[in-house]
């Protein structure tokens, strides 16, 4: 009743649109697990030249551990591999994880490979043609006939758009669909430097893949009923991942922060919530892209949130690090188990703002 009450549906135009539900969801990592401490002490102590500045960023990361495809420690000289070179990891590392992922979250919907209409992957840390959209869809065994969607260099916050246009699919072919967000950021450790918003990038960011399955009105899961965004083109400067010869290099002010403090409010409260009824107050769980601990601590200042409803955000950053596109699915998929309307929202390049309006159906 609550529900019903508080979140009308989506407006559905001409056609018998269906509802798009979450109905089946995963996560997985690469195998090399490491604490932010001994990758500190083995690796990067060494590559900052015990900088001090690096090493109080590693200690306050609020990041206790990190899977990485890369083990920097012993594969030393990553950092000076040619962006062919990690383009080629990319690939030998992707597909295995992709599908391990992308079969678990199928199954954990039920579903097989055959019964997947569109296939959307979304990834920045690396590109190939055949894509890693064609080539899971091959490890699969999914139908000849099935339709891709690669979706590239969005950064953090792609999990949501992504989410937005998988969710049309749904609604408008009546027919499952996958979202797999896969990033591998330990391919792109940089040379020495003392810049330090690499610094902070390499204390930060983490690998993994997350996957979520959307069927036509399911009977429980999370239906997604809206999708928003926001750019600030004044600020794009602020968090860019420039593709050089050598990887592809983040650039991350430290303003970034202040940037969001001025828009996530309006953004979640005026256009996500209000055109359906709801306030912050209404909400009863939000997934946030734990970029940092200080997009956190702004997130939950402007919209009133409470250690509980940002305890989910906290332990993904604690126990995975910042990974980019998947982060904020990993954190969607550990909210406990209660009615009413979910938001969730990322943050990335642009400088660009995205949050969904979740519901659990």
């Amino acid at each position: 009743m609550y529900l019903k009450e508080k979140l009308a549906p989506a407006p559905r135009g001409l056609g018998a649109a269906a509802r798009p539900v979450i109905t089946g969801s995963s996560r997985s990592f690469p195998g090399t697990r490491s604490s932010q401490n001994d990758l500190w002490q083995d690796f990067f102590h060494a590559h900052y030249d015990g900088f001090p500045l690096a090493r109080r960023i590693f200690q306050n990361s609020g990041i206790s551990a990190r899977n990485t495809a890369v083990d920097p420690r012993s594969e030393r000289e990553v950092s000076r591999w040619s962006t062919g070179q990690r383009m080629a990891r990319y690939i030998k590392e992707a597909v295995p994880l992709g599908k391990e992922t992308v079969t678990a979250a199928l199954d954990s919907a039920g579903l097989d490979p055959q019964d997947v209409g569109l296939l959307a992957v979304t990834s920045c840390t690396g590109y190939t043609t055949p894509g890693l959209d064609l080539r899971l869809a091959d490890e699969l065994g999914m139908s000849s006939r099935v339709q891709r969607l690669f979706i590239g260099h969005m950064g953090c916050y792609a999990a949501v758009p992504s989410l937005g246009a998988v969710s049309d699919f749904v609604a408008a072919r009546g027919r499952p669909a996958v979202l797999l967000c896969l990033e591998l950021t330990s391919l792109h450790v940089q040379p020495p430097t003392r810049d330090l918003e690499q610094v902070v990038a390499h204390a930060l960011f983490a690998d993994a893949a997350a996957a979520v399955v959307l069927e036509p009105d399911a009977g429980s899961g999370f239906e997604v009923v809206d999708v928003v965004a926001v750019t600030d083109h004044s600020t794009a400067d602020h968090m860019s991942w420039e593709i050089t010869d050598l990887g592809f290099k983040m650039g991350l002010s430290p303003k970034v922060p202040d940037v969001l403090a001025e828009h996530v409010g309006g953004v979640v409260r005026d256009q996500l919530l209000a055109p359906h009824g709801l306030t912050p107050e209404d909400v009863t769980g939000w997934a946030v892209h734990p970029g940092g601990k200080r997009i956190l601590e702004v997130v939950g200042e402007r919209l009133a949130l409470s250690d509980d409803a940002l305890k989910p955000s906290y332990d993904v950053l604690d126990e995975c690090g910042n990974c980019s596109s998947p982060t904020v699915l990993m954190v969607l998929q550990r909210l406990p188990e209660a009615p009413g309307p979910v938001v969730a929202m990322a943050f990335g390049p642009g400088l660009t703002l995205y949050a969904a309006l979740l519901r659990r159906s």
